[in-house]
């Protein structure tokens, strides 16, 4: 297979329409997580239309599309999740959400279209030599027990192997169709801690009678300051944030309880391992040392997100043909935000993509977010020319 095969931007052009016209009904129609049945049966649709083999509900509302071309041996992998947010759209469009407190905020809906628009051309031209699984994926947003995880466990790599796989996540405050890599670790592990603390309520005006929570809560509050800057190497990142802390309704009672919430973010096993350790020592040696208890809600959410190296350099060669060396940032900087990506990285090599939203967009998860329509052919002719270029017929 000559390079002039390979998929370039403008080859989707003649497709445009057809993506907006998709990507704004997805927009339109956004699901949560665990409830993306409309999104799911949308979706295989398009796919048996275009003549793919299509799986259903695998773990969940999840679908997996195969396209076999030649007599090639190799596979490959491409997953897009669907899922939205319980967010309250404010964006004004003529195709904002008409579910009451759902929004794509995270532009899940462009990630889906953009993989649909590549499946499209790729049954059209069929420029390839091998096996591509296309996997439309549920409850990234869920934090735990994700779509990922449930489509693993359902047999996804066994039922559908793949020698490698890619993922693709929108990035607001980058330039519209500019690609970031990264090999190594990309995106951070999410832990959630939940501390209920014991305390004994009483009087204000007695406070020597009581045990209370709210002084304790905030003693475990200051200590926390020190588990990253005093526990974990300079040239590592970690993050420790409480973000909630409730105790109380009254100003002359001191409450018989306190709670504390906090998210744990951190880029490798080992410091993962070290923040867990300290946040559980000075949750209990600060509450015993106040005369309280404290109860330890501690929540692993996804994994440190480890691209492969070979599998990062050849999606970045892919981009690089594509748009240009001059629209590719790498090292794309590590990022604090997670992802359930992490879970197929850690069964097989791969590597999780980013592409800008535009420069002064609003960020994600925000209600006034939308996905750059502009993304939709460059994602898609990304992901075309990826799969093209791994099962090349004279690829060695």
């Amino acid at each position: 297979m000559s390079e002039r095969c390979y998929c370039e931007v403008a080859d989707l052009a003649e497709a445009r329409s057809e993506l907006d016209e998709i990507r704004h009904h997805l927009h339109k129609h956004p699901e949560l997580s665990y409830e993306e049945a409309d999104t799911s049966r949308f979706v295989a649709d398009k796919l048996e239309a275009w003549g793919y083999a299509v799986t259903r509900n695998v773990g969940g509302h999840g679908v997996v599309a195969s396209l076999k071309v030649g007599t090639g041996a190799r596979t490959v992998g491409v997953r897009a999740d669907m899922d939205a947010l319980p967010i309250q759209e404010l964006t004004g469009l003529d195709y904002a959400s008409v579910h009451e407190g759902k929004m794509h905020a995270c532009g899940h809906d462009g990630h889906t279209t953009v993989l649909l628009g590549a499946a499209r051309q790729l049954a059209k031209t069929r420029h390839f030599d091998g096996t591509v699984h296309l996997i439309f994926q549920p409850a990234e947003e869920a934090g735990s027990d994700s779509g990922a995880v449930r489509m693993i466990a359902d047999g996804l790599f066994e039922r559908f192997p793949c020698e490698a796989i890619f993922g693709l996540h929108n990035h607001p405050g980058v330039p519209t169709g500019t690609f970031g890599f990264r090999a190594g670790p990309l995106m951070a592990a999410c832990d959630t801690v939940k501390l209920r603390i014991h305390g004994k309520g009483g009087h204000a005006a007695r406070p020597h009678l009581a045990v209370d929570p709210v002084l304790v809560g905030s003693s475990i509050v200051m200590a926390l300051q020190s588990v990253v800057s005093r526990n974990v190497d300079p040239n590592e990142a970690a993050v420790v944030t409480v973000g909630a802390f409730r105790s109380g309704h009254a100003p002359n009672v001191i409450p018989e309880d306190a709670v504390l919430e906090m998210s744990v973010r951190s880029f490798s096993p080992d410091v993962r391992a070290t923040l867990e350790a300290r946040i559980r020592a000075l949750a209990e040696s600060q509450a015993q040392s106040y005369g309280a208890t404290v109860e330890i809600d501690y929540i692993r959410g996804y994994p440190v997100l480890i691209n492969s190296e070979a599998e990062t350099a050849f999606a970045r060669q892919v981009a690089e043909e594509l748009v240009g060396p001059e629209h590719v940032i790498a090292p794309f900087p590590p990022i604090a935000g997670s992802e359930d990506f992490a879970y197929y990285l850690q069964k097989i090599p791969g590597c999780f993509v980013r592409l800008g939203n535009g420069e002064g967009k609003p960020m994600l998860h925000n209600a006034r977010y939308d996905f750059n329509d502009e993304n939709l052919t460059i994602g898609a002719a990304f992901w075309t020319r990826l799969v093209e270029r791994f099962l090349a017929r004279d690829r060695t």
